[in-house]
């Protein structure tokens, strides 16, 4: 796939592949965008959408071409294999982030995009002035963005990746130590600091240390907070 070049005489001998737009002249932008589309009306619409937000400064082909995008966008009809590789391509040329707008879009495409980078997905009849400003802005900041069912599926994957691949090996995504599973599993059953210490062979003052290191790591309140937290997530 090519970038586009707004001039219509010229869009007209290309073959339908994503296309940059214009620079926004005159304007100080706050998030430089590059959009890509596979063909003139694509580019059109998202462009038109964008180009009166003081958020956003549309970057020219060069520019883009440059490395200058801090996003760039793909709109697209449905996830081709053209689309997947030139995703590869803007995931190898741009150190920006990625976003995809996409008409059609089926889950099992999930895997394929989150390897390509993509890291916000928005379907093109929900892509609003504002939705489109809140993916641009939601990547620059460094956030992803999913429709529910894609987030949906996502968490589903990432589930049995835990299943099969961890917990066959003895390991899991906690993010706490075996000690401090340990102790906060013996505070989730009523044991004090005294008697948490006796049956870890701890001291005192390091099973003090360790939970509050818990609670100030995490951000929790106290030891209930996080013997709650740790069992809402399955650590303990």
């Amino acid at each position: 796939m090519t970038q586009i070049d707004t001039s219509r005489e010229e869009a007209a001998t290309r073959t339908a592949s994503p296309r940059v737009p214009v620079q926004l002249r005159g304007r100080q932008a706050q998030i430089r965008v590059a959009v890509y589309a596979e063909d003139l009306i694509l580019q059109t619409g998202v462009v038109q959408q964008l180009r009166q937000r003081p958020e956003v400064e549309l970057l020219s082909e060069a520019e883009a071409q440059a490395g200058r995008a801090e996003v760039s966008l793909l709109v697209v009809d449905a996830l081709t294999e053209a689309v997947t590789e030139h995703l590869r391509r803007l995931r190898l040329a741009t150190s920006g982030r990625i976003g995809l707008v996409v008409g059609q879009f089926e889950a099992g495409g999930l895997q394929t995009i989150v390897e390509c980078g993509v890291a916000a997905v928005l379907r093109r009849a929900e892509a609003d002035q504002d939705r489109l400003v809140h993916l641009i802005t939601a990547l620059a900041a460094g956030e992803g963005v999913m429709p529910g069912d894609l987030l949906g599926e996502l968490l589903d994957r990432i589930g049995t990746l835990q299943r099969t691949m961890l917990d066959g090996r003895g390991l899991t995504l906690s993010t706490l130590t075996a000690r401090e599973a340990e102790m906060l599993r013996l505070v989730a059953e009523g044991f004090d600091t005294s008697e948490i210490a006796a049956k870890t062979s701890y001291s005192e003052r390091t099973v003090k240390n360790v939970l509050h290191e818990i609670i100030t790591r995490l951000g929790l309140r106290n030891r209930a907070h996080a013997v709650g937290y740790a069992l809402r997530r399955g650590l303990i």
